[in-house]
């Protein structure tokens, strides 16, 4: 198992708006932990540590989060499962922490990131993108930080469906229909492409 990013928290005595603004004016950050037996633990974390940890797993990586409870501490394998922002400042206010075993698979939505150059584009193309993160299934430690999506091979009138993504070993996508990711289109087809993938994106999630 390779090493994984471990980060600390302390159990918070105090909740309640009060409580937690002046923990903010500190530099701290409330959250909450949530176990998998139902057991909730308020907890407080430095916001730099917790902005750098994020910006490193975001919400797809188990973490090692250490918990302090009176002095005692314990680590426990963990995900930053939700951060809330101030709403005018691009700091946390919240976080919240969900304990994992790592043998349980998770349903976790995983963002899509495009490399390389597409021929398609080089001849005029534009990439249509109607899929940015897809829901992957995959135990907490096999789940990738992000799905890699190859364009040097997409040419003109090229589709890619979730069918062709090439996904870790380990890693699941389920789906009832094969639907589409990504396309490249002739500039004059891009706005009735656009159409097309509003409709079946309502559809699917009419679903």
């Amino acid at each position: 198992m390779a090493d994984l990013l471990k980060l600390s928290v302390a159990e918070r005595k105090q909740t309640g708006k009060g409580p937690n603004r002046r923990l903010r004016a500190t530099g701290m950050v409330p959250g909450v932990y949530y176990d998998q037996k139902g057991v909730n633990i308020p907890v407080k974390v430095e916001s730099l540590a917790l902005q750098k940890a994020w910006k490193k797993v975001s919400n797809t990586q188990v973490i090692d989060l250490e918990i302090d409870r009176d002095g005692k501490a314990e680590t426990v394998k963990a995900m930053i499962w939700r951060l809330k922002y101030d709403p005018i400042k691009p700091l946390p206010i919240h976080a919240d922490f969900f304990g994992v075993d790592v043998e349980k698979p998770l349903k976790v939505l995983v963002p899509i990131v495009l490399e390389g150059r597409s021929p398609g584009v080089k001849l005029g193309g534009v990439l249509q993108q109607y899929r940015d993160a897809v829901e992957v299934v995959a135990k907490p430690l096999d789940i990738p930080g992000h799905i890699t999506l190859d364009l040097s091979a997409i040419n003109m009138g090229d589709k890619i469906s979730v069918a062709d993504l090439e996904l870790p070993e380990g890693v699941e996508i389920h789906y009832d229909e094969n639907f589409s990711i990504l396309a490249c289109i002739e500039k004059g087809k891009a706005a009735g492409a656009d159409a097309e993938g509003e409709e079946e994106g309502e559809e699917e999630g009419g679903e």
